[in-house]
């Protein structure tokens, strides 16, 4: 690569994209790298600030700043995900399917770390769209040395940082819990909501039971569903320290582990989360479920559509972010929960 004045470049080759940007119409390639310099490109380039541009000349020890890009593609994708060509010296990956995003943050970071090369990613653990924006990759200069992207290329090893695990839309029964609603005093509002923010993953309710604050019959209802299929159980109701409040009792006797009661997420700190024998989950869902516009079930409900495991371990490293801002305008996936992103 050699650097010269632009009245002095025609018939030279051009080694990098020209941005030219007018506010509010355009922000885009006037000339694509490899464009052999006409005359008539002088006044263009010029009019974009170029007195001197970069021409190619051919160096086997530098990458150029596409290729370097696409080393750092296959560093990162994986399944499920596509890349478009490369554009001004970066590349992007796209979703091609609904699904859960998983980053390997400390091998992202370690890359980053390397200098002279970055990839951008959504937050991980949080749901995408198929079509969705995954991540975003380039090197800083116009060249880079072969060397630096072979090193990049060993820090991360053979895995690629990011996974997209599919959702795989489920049927699920919903147990409505608590005296008030058993004996028609109230109406029960939590299931419709249920229905409604199990159907954005493409879920079915298949199972229905109001049931008392009566332990035994939370534990028939729960195993009644179980015998006939349900892949998922909400119980709703009767999840906090209350005396009469006997839901996670009667998903124990049902023959459930619990892997969490209590999470440090605000709001839903008291959600019940355990598997049955057969690896179906059972979700205590504390009543901010019904009227928050995003809780710990937001946070959870993904990795069970996406067949991943949730742990204990897990569900602690949720009190970093784990505070809900409440925003009027939610911005659930994006902000990751107060973490900014």
């Amino acid at each position: 690569m050699k650097l010269i004045r632009t009245q002095d470049a025609v018939g030279q080759v051009l080694c990098h994209d020209i941005t030219q940007i007018i506010p509010g119409i355009t922000k885009d390639a006037v000339f694509r790298k490899g464009h052999i310099i006409r005359e008539e490109d002088i006044p263009i380039l010029l009019s974009v600030g170029k007195e001197h541009i970069y021409i190619w000349e051919n160096n086997e020890t530098m990458l150029h700043e596409n290729d370097a890009a696409d080393i750092l593609r296959a560093i990162c994708q994986n399944a499920h995900m596509r890349a478009t060509p490369p554009k001004e010296g970066k590349i992007e990956l796209i979703a091609e399917a609904d699904g859960l995003l998983l980053v390997d943050i400390e091998r992202l970071r370690a890359v980053n770390a390397l200098g002279e090369m970055i990839i951008a990613t959504r937050a991980s653990g949080f749901p995408v769209k198929a079509g969705d924006k995954l991540c975003g990759m380039r090197v800083i200069p116009l060249v880079i040395e072969k060397e630096k992207m072979e090193r990049a290329a060993r820090t991360t090893g053979d895995e690629p940082l990011l996974r997209l695990l599919p959702f795989r839309p489920r049927s699920f029964g919903v147990v409505t819990t608590g005296n008030e609603v058993y004996h028609g005093l109230i109406q029960d509002a939590f299931t419709p909501v249920l229905v409604r923010k199990m159907a954005e993953y493409g879920c079915k309710m298949t199972a229905h039971t109001v049931c008392s604050d009566n332990a035994g019959q939370i534990t028939d209802a729960i195993c009644q569903m179980a015998a006939s299929g349900v892949e998922l159980i909400l119980c709703t109701g009767g999840m906090s320290v209350d005396p009469d409040d006997r839901t996670p009792l009667a998903i124990r006797n049902a023959g459930a582990k619990v892997i969490s009661y209590g999470a440090p997420v605000l709001p839903g700190a008291m959600f019940l989360v355990s598997y049955l024998p057969d690896g179906h989950p059972v979700c205590g869902l504390p009543g901010c479920v019904m009227y928050a516009k995003r809780t710990i079930f937001d946070l959870v409900l993904p990795r069970l559509l996406a067949d991943m495991p949730v742990t204990a371990d897990w569900l602690a490293g949720l009190g970093h972010g784990g505070l809900c801002l409440n925003c009027a305008d939610c911005h659930f996936p994006n902000c990751g929960f107060g973490k900014g992103i």
